[in-house]
This record gives structure tokens, sequence and C-alpha cells, in this order.
């Protein structure tokens, strides 16, 4: 890995705009790796019962972190809660660093402060989604030992999923 600047990883809240912008580069930059996929994606968004496969209802956000790579925002990452989730099992959301700044250690950092947040928070494990289009996220999951499990709800439906676990 290419030494980098300094990364330094900080709580914040859903409505930080630096953590919204981030979000917004990655949401279209896999609207860009899906794009033949924009039309199942958005039926999922309009399914009440299926809505969580796409959208963060921000009142289920836990925690939010915003990674800074020389001063600058480099990198995302979110857990929630739903519904559902046994256990206290905690998922990981709209993970994601610019593009300038991968592969100098931003995605590792958010993963620890994630897990830290989880563990504070009293969570057994993380769960994650990811999709087939992404195998350098997949990579560094299993890297920092995620193992994949079965597909879970609301992802279902959503054939290119790749479901992961980190037991705490």
């Amino acid at each position: 890995m290419p030494a980098g600047p300094r990364v330094d990883v900080r709580a914040t809240g859903w409505d930080d705009p630096a953590a919204a912008a981030l979000r917004e580069a990655m949401e279209a930059e896999m609207r860009g790796r899906y794009r033949d996929r924009l039309a199942e994606l958005d039926r999922q968004a309009a399914d009440p019962e299926r809505r969580g496969a796409v959208v963060v209802e921000p009142d289920e956000v836990v925690y939010v972190a915003v990674a800074y790579a020389a001063g600058e925002p480099a990198g995302h990452a979110a857990l929630r809660r739903t519904a559902g989730r046994p256990d206290g099992d905690l998922e990981l959301k709209r993970m994601y660093v610019a593009s300038a700044r991968r592969g100098t250690g931003v995605s590792t950092a958010l993963l620890s402060a994630v897990e830290d947040a989880a563990r504070s928070l009293a969570a057994p494990r993380i769960v994650l989604q990811t999709g087939d289009r992404q195998p350098d996220a997949v990579r560094l999951y299993e890297r920092e030992g995620y193992s994949r499990i079965p597909i879970f709800p609301p992802y279902e439906r959503l054939r290119f999923s790749i479901c992961m676990e980190k037991v705490l």
C-alpha cells in the first residue's frame, strides 16, 4: 500500500456536509457501475418492504464517520440498526473512499473506527451488503476479517448482492 497522508477519522452526524458530499459521490459512482440495474434498484426503493435495500433512513443510523486525509474529506462509513436485525447486530452502510484516496489506508482506518464504535454500542457483529461489481470492496472486507454469509433481508431480491459479517 503506498504511503499517504495521515488519516484522521471523526465521528459526525448524518447531515454533516462532508458526509453528505461523500455519500453523493458514492451514489454517482454506484449508479455508473450498476447502470443496467437501476430500474431494479428504483423498484426496491419504492417498495416499503424493500426500501432498506437502497435507502438509509437517518433515524436508523447510530454512527457516522468521515475520514480526512491532508485535511480533506476522503471517506465515509455509517452503522445502522434496523428492525428485524437479530441480537443487536449493526449494518455497515455507505462505506466509501474517494477515488483519489484509495490505496492510502483510508478504508482500513474507517473500518477500524466503525468496528470500535460497534463494540462501544455492544454489537455482537457487523453485517454488510455489497455488490458483485465491487471486487475491491470484497477483497478489503475479506482482508479485514469479514466472511461471506447468505444474502439477508432486505437484499434477497438484489440477486447481485454479496453479504458479509464480522463477529466482534
